[in-house]
């Protein structure tokens, strides 16, 4: 079954996306759960800002879907549960995919579900599970006419931090090179650290649409500066989570993003919108 109608839900006319990450509690980590412990209040925040599509785990995408009406964002599903973000590092790193991961994705009425393609070099069992979870969930995928969204992650251990973004490039393009060999129909990567190369990793996507993810949350000039250049460089718009729920004023920031993905607003103007009164 071709993914085309869901993806056409998904991506906006213009063919970009601003999704907004809201997952974050499926992970155990408590540490990510600040700005979010309240999270009908949250997706009903979001909601009200627009987005194209929120991204949810199975037990709260009701949050979502149980509003009424047409106007509302797209439902991307979380589907694999990984405690690699614990503090500290747990003894054994897992990312399990949950059961009848599509079927549920299509119970829910969700347009793509989300899978990690975690790589690390001191974790070849986890990065071996995860390309487990991803050929399982491409073969239910292609049956059901479900995109898969998949999100590889070049990760390095760092001893005060546990797992952060590898900072090597290449790690990230040779990551999604392969999410894209396994079958994914779009892929959540990392933005890297050298902006100005980023159009390597969306030539490795070979013409599959590339969101980069927010991560940490860092200030407001950073965040739309980043949104700026990834768009310039090709990205197909992006997904942000702490960056918005943890901002002050979460529709602002949903609006300024916004206005660069579809609308090609520069910094300054994107700015002007989290200033205005």
């Amino acid at each position: 079954m071709s993914v085309t109608p869901r993806l056409n839900r998904l991506f906006a006319a213009d063919g970009k996306c601003f999704e907004v990450a809201l997952d974050h509690g499926v992970h155990n980590e408590p540490s990510l759960l600040s700005g979010m412990e309240n999270l009908p209040k949250v997706v009903n925040t979001v909601v009200a800002a627009a987005p194209d599509a929120i991204l949810l785990s199975v037990g709260q995408a009701h949050l979502l879907q149980d509003i009424r009406g047409k106007q509302k964002p797209s439902l991307t599903l979380r589907t694999d549960p990984t405690n690699l973000y614990g503090t500290p590092t747990p003894a054994h790193v897992f990312c399990q995919l949950i059961d009848d991961a599509v079927e549920q994705a299509l119970a829910l009425d969700a347009v793509s579900i989300v899978v990690n393609l975690l790589w690390s070099p001191d974790q070849p069992e986890l990065y071996h599970q995860c390309l487990k979870n991803v050929s399982r969930a491409k073969a239910r995928c292609a049956r059901y006419g479900m995109p898969l969204m998949v999100e590889p992650l070049a990760m390095q251990f760092d001893k005060r931090l546990g797992y952060k973004q590898h900072p090597d490039l290449s790690r990230i393009i040779s990551l999604v090179r392969q999410a894209v060999e396994l079958g994914a129909d779009v892929v959540k990567a990392d933005p890297g650290e050298n902006l100005r190369e980023y159009h390597r990793v969306i030539e490795a996507a070979s013409g599959k649409p590339v969101l980069p993810r927010g991560g940490s949350r860092v200030s407001d000039k950073e965040i739309l500066s980043r949104t700026y250049a990834l768009l310039q460089q090709g990205a197909s718009g992006v997904v942000y989570g702490r960056n918005v729920f943890q901002h002050p004023q979460p529709e602002k920031m949903i609006r300024a993003c916004k206005a660069i993905v579809h609308e090609g607003a520069s910094v300054a103007e994107a700015m002007a919108i989290l200033n205005e009164s």
